[in-house]
């Protein structure tokens, strides 16, 4: 689709691009190209580990559960922490080949890439009895689709002339249509659940997360959907939801939690950089990276300020009540670990590592980072002693050394990479851990893993200029140049 937005799109991508590759040929003081190579390796056998366990045991289902070498069919899960209205014949939609495809190019493997494009374009659907996270699906599957699509249609990825005539990206268009009803509400707030195959659910909940609602996710993807396939409707839909979450929010500029999507009322008002708003502020300035928006860069621009005044204390976010800015919460959840790496993208390095610096402490005290740590009490929260194997501090870490060429940040993921292959390597892959006062393990490779956290670690110590940064974060939007050309 072409026109001066996606040309400014264009621009601010190429930008970005030329700034990292530039970043990437600059030498890393105080590491040994030897070095270099043995951890790039290291990681390269920690994808494949997790990839080929995933294709032997668990492909075409969602994800891998490595201890028993099964399988979980897992979307309609996510999101789901009470379980709820779990579908009764859904079989899978091959979730974690969806999230690797961009990883497959980034390590090079594009014959694998080719097999996994073919097969996804004869075999999957979403004509399926099952109801999703909107969020979840949107940034997991949509977004994959979308940057496997691009990447398919470029003329590096190699793909056998002829074979790929745009099939994943009648699958992203047919998921995307599948979400608009979700819009469909007085407010323009999207429902948090929507069923594949019929829509939103007679009773379904009204409430949903600031994350999940608006966050500029939406508006990557669907923007991105609307641009390849010339149809409005998404980037349409999203933006208008977006800008009514704005509306919301305090004087202070802070948006709370959660909310109802029919009345627009809030119902959880204190807020921070964590689960449930995270996503609102790392996106947003990613959709201003992508399509050049000033509109977005206001938002993005009054939210950071209003963090840094009302969450910070020191080198640490606490929450506070939108409407007083008065802190009520002191804690850190592994998801605010995404903020240092955020920082950078706005400059802000004294700060994003000063912040970085407290997260790999308390990753270094336990080995993995906690879900939630108590900053007021110096203990972990009683329940939610797990390590999902989640990637924001590894991708963090990339951004800081990316900006710094700091070697201690070449440390610090090479501690990272010693840790998850010491506690969460098992003969059938990686296994989350239930508990990192013990390090029991948990049944369960999240699909993540191989799109981001194997990706964030192997781009700290890749030599190549030539490979593209690959975090779904990121690496969906920077997929995104070519097709915004």
């Amino acid at each position: 689709m072409a026109g001066a937005g996606s040309a400014a799109a264009s621009r601010s991508w190429l930008l970005l691009v030329l700034l990292l590759l530039s970043a990437f040929a600059a030498p890393a003081a105080g590491l040994g190209s030897a070095k270099k190579v043995y951890m790039r390796e290291k990681v390269r056998k920690m994808f494949y580990h997790a990839y080929e366990n995933y294709m032997v045991h668990a492909f075409p289902h969602d994800e891998l559960k490595p201890l028993t070498k099964t399988f979980t069919d897992s979307l309609s899960e996510l999101g789901n922490l009470k379980l709820e209205r779990l579908p009764q014949n859904y079989n899978g939609s091959a979730l974690t080949l969806v999230e690797s495809l961009s990883s497959l190019v980034v390590l090079g493997n594009y014959t694998e890439f080719e097999r996994g494009v073919l097969w996804l374009s004869d075999n999957l659907t979403f004509d399926v009895d099952a109801r999703v996270n909107l969020f979840e699906c949107n940034i997991r599957v949509l977004g994959g689709l979308v940057s496997a699509h691009i990447l398919a249609t470029d003329s590096k990825s190699r793909l056998e002339h002829g074979l790929y005539k745009n099939q994943l990206l009648d699958l992203a268009r047919d998921l995307g249509q599948r979400f608009l009803p979700a819009f469909e509400t007085p407010t323009g707030l999207p429902y948090a659940w929507i069923n594949l195959k019929y829509g939103v659910m007679e009773d379904e909940t009204t409430e949903t997360s600031t994350s999940g609602c608006a966050s500029g996710s939406l508006i990557l993807e669907m923007g991105a959907l609307s641009r390849l396939t010339g149809d409005p409707r998404f980037q349409a839909a999203a933006l208008r939801a977006l800008r009514k979450l704005w509306s919301m929010r305090s004087p202070l500029n802070l948006l709370g939690t959660t909310l109802d999507v029919v009345t627009g009322d809030w119902i959880e008002y204190s807020s921070g950089v964590g689960a449930g708003v995270d996503s609102f502020y790392e996106y947003l300035i990613k959709a201003y990276i992508l399509f050049g928006n000033d509109e977005f860069w206001d938002m993005f621009h009054s939210s950071y300020l209003a963090v840094q005044k009302y969450f910070r204390h020191g080198p640490w976010y606490h929450e506070a009540d939108m409407r007083t800015g008065k802190a009520t919460y002191w804690q850190l959840t592994s998801l605010q670990a995404f903020w240092p790496g955020l920082q950078i993208l706005v400059g802000d390095i004294a700060a994003a590592n000063s912040s970085h610096r407290e997260f790999f402490y308390v990753w270094d005290k336990f080995g993995v980072l906690p879900e939630r740590y108590l900053l007021d009490h110096g203990m972990l929260h009683p329940t939610e002693k797990y390590y999902p194997l989640r990637p924001e501090l590894a991708e963090s870490t990339f951004y800081l050394y990316q900006a710094t060429r700091d070697p201690w940040y070449m440390e610090v993921g090479e501690t990272i990479i010693n840790s998850l292959n010491y506690y969460t390597r098992v003969d059938g892959g990686f296994a989350s851990v239930r508990d990192v006062t013990t390090m029991e393990l948990e049944d369960h490779q999240h699909s993540f893993f191989l799109s981001e956290t194997t990706m964030s670690l192997l781009l700290r110590v890749t030599l190549c200029q030539s490979e593209v940064p690959g975090m779904r974060n990121f690496q969906r939007l920077t997929f995104l140049l070519t097709g915004l050309q």
